[in-house]
């Protein structure tokens, strides 16, 4: 047995033991976006700390836990935070628990984070579905044998995405989302480097855990807070404070959004 099998399937057996199996989606979310746990129904909440093998955040933002519950009358599973390449992480511990979620047979996965603007005339803070990605993080998510072709993002939960964002009258841009390692910011250089790419979001997150998800299965979504303006779009330096306030300000959005979506599963 590899290490990195060691770790999913000791989350999985922790989470197993909290009953946290039968739940029909799984969501990820990233810094401030927690207004989603608020709408939870019956929750019940564990720390990543009782999980076994759990790897523990150390950014302001990520509260850390794991929240079972119903949204719109249907059992979902809440992660609120995760780990990132820039704390020195392996890949294997940030795709930890999404490999998980497929031993526990959830099959569906929503995947949000916090990221910088590239686009000068959109709004922030808003929220941007991602169509795709570009990895520039160094770093391969997958393991040997698994497939990785293509996109991860499934088109029709990003269908499912867009009826629900018009049901509750929540505007949703698409767009590229280009992941560097971080954790510093970009210098406006790089900005202009990843606009020309063809990105119009910039994080440190999400693609390892999308990538690993399609990999194994399952049905991957993804939303970005487009919490700032890159460097050198708008005058003024970027801190992690304002990124966190940012998703505060559109996180009762989002969670209208999911709500709606998974009222739209269920009809």
């Amino acid at each position: 047995m590899t290490p990195s099998t060691r770790i999913e399937e000791k989350i999985a057996g922790s989470l197993r033991a909290a009953g946290c199996e039968g739940a029909e989606f799984a969501i990820v979310l990233g810094s401030g976006l927690g207004a989603v746990c608020e709408r939870l129904e019956g929750a019940r909440s564990l720390p990543f700390s009782e999980v076994e093998a759990m790897p523990g955040s150390t950014v302001p933002g990520h509260a850390g836990r794991f929240l079972l519950g119903h949204l719109a009358g249907r059992r979902i599973l809440v992660q609120e935070g995760r780990v990132h390449l820039y704390e020195g992480r392996h890949p294997r511990e940030v795709t930890a628990s999404i490999r998980a979620f497929a031993e526990l047979g959830i099959e569906n996965l929503l995947l949000t984070n916090a990221a910088g603007c590239l686009e000068p005339e959109w709004p922030v803070p808003s929220l941007m579905r991602i169509d795709d990605h570009q990895n520039l993080q160094g770093r391969a998510p997958l393991r040997r044998g698994e497939q990785g072709r293509g996109s991860p993002y499934d088109p029709s939960l990003g269908a499912a995405l867009d009826a629900a964002a018009k049901d509750v009258g929540v505007t949703l841009r698409h767009g590229v989302y280009a992941a560097m390692l971080g954790p510093a910011y970009e210098t406006p250089a790089e900005i202009r480097m990843l606009a020309g790419l063809g990105a119009q979001a910039v994080g440190m997150s999400t693609v390892a855990e999308a990538s690993a998800g399609w990999a194994l299965g399952l049905r991957v979504g993804a939303l970005s807070c487009l919490s700032n303006h890159a460097a050198g779009i708008h005058p003024g330096a970027l801190r992690h404070a304002e990124v966190v306030a940012a998703g505060d300000q559109v996180a009762e959005e989002l969670a209208e959004l999911f709500e709606a979506l998974l009222r739209r599963f269920d009809s």
